[in-house]
């Protein structure tokens, strides 16, 4: 079980840092789909993208792991209403098709399912002064 969800951490960090990236390669995109209630477009896409490649790498390290990944959680939860916005005016996005934009809403749940599984911490086994072993 812990190599899988060391390759599973693996994954969702190269997930992210790939997502960031993209941020900037296709940075026209993005903007094209930012709510139009929220202000600077070009500077949140760049900012998210940023956000999504430092905590995807920093998921990677063990030292940060659990950090990374609320910072992720947080990203995930700020990004939500704009998906939201999304779902709810597919004619405003018309190069996306409207079940894709309803998809994304439960996406965003299994993405923060799956981050939330690396802060639960390696389970350690505790002696205790009666000399039995419990699980912590």
């Amino acid at each position: 079980m812990r190599l899988f969800k060391r390759v599973m951490q693996w994954l969702l960090g190269v997930l992210f840092v790939a997502a960031g990236a993209n941020h900037f390669l296709n940075a026209k995109f993005y903007i094209s789909i930012m709510p139009p209630y929220l202000p600077w477009h070009e500077a949140l896409v760049y900012l998210s993208g940023a956000c999504e490649i430092a905590l995807g790498a920093l998921l990677l390290i063990p030292r940060f792991t659990t950090s990374a990944t609320w910072g992720l959680i947080a990203l995930l939860i700020a990004v939500f209403p704009a998906n939201i916005h999304m779902a709810l005016h597919p004619d405003l996005y018309p190069g996306l098709s409207a079940w894709m934009l309803w998809l994304r809403l439960p996406l965003q749940g299994v993405l923060i399912t799956w981050a939330y599984w690396f802060t639960r911490g390696k389970r350690q086994s505790i002696i205790s002064p009666q000399g039995t072993e419990t699980r912590n």
